[in-house]
């Protein structure tokens, strides 16, 4: 049989077929995972075609998944986040969901409260388990879609759950059955897709799914979980941890659409943004991700990554305003009490602050030279130097300039004879076996004193 690809313009051969395959021993792959071992990586050479779709966007998880890996947030930050997850994306649709838990008290109030702001997006989601005792709660609730968990990999059907390949599928379909039978449209979470059977057993899964999809014309969504960050975006890299191979494979061989799919990465070996990437870059519509990537174990992939990659790849600056992005930051800090590593891109207090004198010698002559984007314009984060014994003049003079606003030609240029001293206090400062950096109160002292007249005291 041929069939018709109305993307690529072309006939192709409709010839696979995939079955569950069902199996007494779980398939643990442990050429690739060898647990006293790193994980390996391998290749096949069996390149993916990239597939971007027309339409990409993001979905959060912080009130889930986020809440998994610290203490509970209350429901008063949980409505003040989702504000600012609306403000940040929601209006536009580019972050299209918020995903909640429902078991107890405090979350459901948190939800109830959230849907009362009537926003169109986020769209407010649930998460069960693939138990019926657990829908009730979708329904009480009222919501229109909720994920549920239906884990994938022979660890987690044998080893988890205790079940069998076909037990586990006649289990997640049944609860499905039971969400479509309310109007309700599910999302399933293949857990571990990146340990799983993808020919044994995802294809065949994710096939049932779009018939029964099909049949009840509700979408069935999919969300392909690399729970323990095994995925690699590597062209020619094999199955099971092909970010591409995965999407490729369910838009392909499965036949899930774009727009039902979506991605859920972990951060273990640090690739879960260039994993979500690679997602959207082979035929995923969704990302899922969480505030400041907060999350489970190394976390989830930051949203605030994912708004500053979807500008990089589709252009549309206008579309978000990425302030938001440090407003989030500071209601972290201040209101919550978060202490966000100071090097963390985009959200830590020094993600653009430099301490290399040569560094800072750059950015007197032109900002450009050692700042990622203008961000003040775009984070509303001014660059910033940290002065220590490698600063140099250049450095302390960049500092003074930056913390005054000195602009043009009321700059201080690094061969002033202030800041000459004022380098040499610092350079006794080191040679005296000082180890931190000079705070911000101590330069402004050392500019009274070297600078007066020449810096209004009134700014001092």
């Amino acid at each position: 049989m041929l069939r018709f690809n109305k993307f690529r313009k072309t006939l192709e051969p409709e010839e696979y077929i995939f079955q569950l395959q069902d199996s007494t021993e779980p398939n643990l792959f442990r050429d690739v995972f060898p647990y006293d071992k790193i994980p390996k990586i391998p290749f096949n050479y069996r390149l993916n075609p990239m597939n971007m779709p027309d339409e990409i966007w993001i979905t959060d998880t912080t009130f889930r998944d986020g809440q998994q890996s610290r203490p509970p947030y209350t429901v008063k930050q949980i409505v003040d986040l989702f504000d600012l997850i609306h403000k940040l994306g929601g209006k536009s649709g580019l972050i299209r969901q918020c995903e909640f838990f429902l078991y107890n008290a405090k979350d459901q109030e948190a939800v109830r409260k959230c849907l009362e702001k009537g926003y169109k997006y986020p769209e407010v989601t649930g998460w069960i388990r693939a138990v019926k005792s657990d829908f009730k709660l979708v329904k009480e609730m009222g919501l229109k879609e909720t994920g549920i968990l239906c884990s994938s990999s022979d660890y987690h059907i044998y080893l988890k759950l205790n079940k069998n390949r076909k037990q586990a599928l006649e289990m997640y379909l049944d609860i499905i059955r039971a969400a479509l039978d309310e109007g309700i449209a599910p999302r399933c979470h293949f857990e571990d897709i990146t340990r799983s059977d993808f020919y044994g057993f995802v294809v065949p899964f994710a096939k049932e799914l779009m018939k029964l999809s099909k049949e009840s014309k509700i979408p069935i969504k999919i969300r392909a979980c690399d729970t323990m960050g095994m995925g690699v975006s590597y062209p020619g890299a094999a199955l099971p941890r092909s970010v591409p191979g995965i999407i490729y494979g369910l838009n392909h061989f499965a036949g899930v659409p774009s727009e039902y799919l979506e991605w859920h990465g972990h951060n273990d070996f640090y690739l879960a943004v260039s994993n979500a990437t690679s997602a959207w870059l082979y035929g995923c519509s969704g990302i899922n991700g969480t505030l400041l990537g907060l999350g489970e174990r190394t976390g989830n992939t930051p949203i605030e990554a994912l708004v500053i990659e979807y500008l990089a790849l589709r252009g549309n600056d206008e579309l978000i305003d990425t302030t938001v992005i440090t407003e989030i930051a500071d209601y972290y800090r201040n209101e919550i009490g978060y202490a966000i590593p100071p090097t963390q891109p985009f959200v830590g207090s020094e993600f653009n602050i430099t301490r290399a004198g040569i560094h800072s010698d750059g950015l007197l002559k032109n900002e450009e030279i050692y700042n990622i984007f203008d961000t003040k314009k775009l984070l509303n984060r001014p660059i910033g130097v940290s002065v220590t014994d490698k600063s140099g003049a250049a450095g302390i003079a960049q500092w003074i300039n930056i913390f005054f606003g000195l602009e043009g030609d009321k700059q201080i240029p690094k061969n002033h004879e202030g800041v000459t001293r004022i380098k040499e206090w610092v350079d006794k400062q080191y040679v005296e076996g000082r180890i931190i950096s000079i705070s911000d109160g101590e330069m402004v002292d050392q500019v009274r004193i070297h600078l007066q007249g020449i810096i209004k005291p009134d700014i001092v």
